[in-house]
């Protein structure tokens, strides 16, 4: 199974993966598997959210999913299930599997991986002088 078959399945039938539609759960399900592949499932992904959201900032990648979906939603209690309801949770994964597989596409083509770098460089150039 490649990784977009697996954020496809994960996505279709989470409870085969023992998720339960919670968030935060999904969230460490997709950070274990890039630990266990040394970051090479998620690698990239934080920079081109980031590129994609045209503005800098330090948030990981699980806030800014959050963020693009709920722009004026406070990222400091997303760790707690209550954080979100049960229907933004199931918008937050729906969101989560939707930009991680399109994510997997720039991923894959080393041009545009290497153009997503470039643009984000580029957006950093000013602080990093």
């Amino acid at each position: 199974m490649n990784d977009k078959q697996l954020i496809e399945k994960m996505g279709e039938h989470p409870e085969s993966y023992g998720l339960n539609g919670n968030y935060h759960s999904t969230v460490m399900f997709l950070t274990g598997i890039d630990v266990g592949r040394s970051g090479g499932l998620l690698r990239g992904f934080t920079e081109w959210l980031v590129v994609r959201r045209g503005e800098c900032n330090s948030f990981y990648w699980h806030k800014l999913v959050l963020l693009d979906l709920f722009p004026d939603i406070k990222v400091g209690g997303w760790k707690n299930p209550d954080h979100l309801t049960p229907d933004q949770h199931q918008q937050a994964v729906e969101q989560l599997c939707t930009l991680v597989l399109e994510f997997l596409d720039v991923r894959d083509d080393p041009r545009e991986l290497g153009l997503m770098y470039t643009r984000y460089a580029a957006m950093y150039a000013h602080i990093w002088g």
